[in-house]
């Protein structure tokens, strides 16, 4: 069924853009910081210069409340990235979700071998990108590559909290906190990634998640282009449970079965104490057979709790949540595609062309 916009399946699905199918799509969001990211393109061109790779790159505009000047990211002159998609979102949907849709819009709209996800402040390094295409190339059965920090340049109390986050992290999910968004995403993998509703709360999490075969190199971070850092600790923690809640089936479970032993455990010191004071002549001070009662009857009601959690999170999966590959285009406003490679040039304005079709018409 054609579109508003007059276009066939087949047309939305293979973008109008009449040039040479690039290696990559670099997806990066941005929110207000247009002056980094714009210093990363320049970056990031030369870098593909120099290992002889093209790119498009699609910036995933989170609602941001500045907009960019064309100099910034579209009316520039590149050598290696052939093109540049802004997506305009509707509103701010946050970092993992603007990924989500970023994903899910290259999936829809373009073609490429792979896509790289980035931030766009440049302390994921651009030099990394090479590296993580050929780990991509060299490995059997195209998996996933992540970059894994070697080593990390915060702040001594941030690195003490999320050295004990990933320790509550492994212990409620099994799982080792080893890497962040700067990834390779396989293009023939997408279809299944962005099928994936846990992308909606956390990109890496999701990967994970879903089986995905998966690489990693060693990288180093590299320092802000311009600009602090916009997330505090608020945010931070929000991050933290994003991941987590992917894992809330597991967590559940996990919870119960750590509550039972305890009440168990409870069970058995009460029963000692009792045992004790009937069957010897010691004395039991009368606050430990209070103590040792009321325990048990807080982690009976722990025990209720978890299970309540665990029916309320397995029941969620029979729910209709937010699947990306069917509603991200609620959240687009409109997308602007610059041609910024000489050979890809066009005489006109960059166009500003509205994609936010709904699902029903889109199918």
């Amino acid at each position: 069924m054609p579109s508003p916009e007059g276009q066939t399946r087949n047309e939305r699905d293979h973008p109008v853009a009449s040039h040479q199918v690039a290696e990559l799509v670099i997806l990066m969001p941005v929110f207000n910081d247009w002056i980094a990211a714009a210093k990363l393109l320049t970056h990031l061109d030369s870098v593909l210069k120099e290992t002889e790779l093209r790119a498009d790159v699609v910036i995933v505009d989170d609602g941001s409340t500045n907009s960019p000047a064309d100099e910034d990211v579209g009316c520039r002159s590149f050598s290696n990235v052939c093109q540049v998609h802004v997506v305009h979102l509707r509103r701010n949907v946050g970092h993992q979700r603007a990924i989500a849709i970023g994903l899910t819009y290259i999936h829809d709209r373009l073609r490429c071998e792979g896509v790289v996800v980035m931030d766009s402040d440049g302390e994921d390094d651009p030099r990394d990108v090479p590296r993580l295409y050929q780990k991509y190339r060299e490995t059997p059965g195209k998996p996933f590559v992540f970059a894994e920090r070697a080593v990390r340049l915060e702040s001594r109390l941030f690195r003490v909290f999320y050295s004990l986050y990933k320790i509550l992290h492994v212990c409620l999910t099994s799982r080792r906190i080893r890497v962040g968004n700067f990834s390779l995403v396989p293009a023939h993998r997408l279809s299944s990634l962005v099928a994936v509703a846990e992308l909606w709360s956390h990109y890496a999490a999701a990967v994970y998640k879903s089986r995905q075969p998966i690489e990693t190199i060693p990288t180093k971070r590299a320092s802000r282009l311009h600009g602090q850092p916009k997330m505090n600790f608020v945010d931070l923690v929000i991050h933290g449970l994003s991941a987590m809640s992917v894992y809330g089936d597991s967590i559940g479970v996990r919870l119960l079965a750590a509550s039972s032993v305890l009440v168990v455990l409870a069970f058995l010191a009460l029963g000692a104490i009792i045992a004790v004071g009937l069957t010897t002549d010691l004395a039991i001070p009368g606050w430990a057979t209070y103590a040792a009662g009321l325990g048990t009857l807080l982690l009976f009601q722990s025990v209720m709790f978890s299970l309540v959690f665990s029916f309320i999170v397995i029941s969620a999966r029979d729910r209709m949540t937010f699947l990306p590959i069917r509603d991200y285009g609620y959240f687009i406003a409109s997308v602007s595609t610059y041609a910024t490679a000489p050979d890809h040039r066009r005489p006109r304005q960059p166009e500003l062309a509205d994609i936010c079709v709904t699902p029903a018409l889109k199918a």
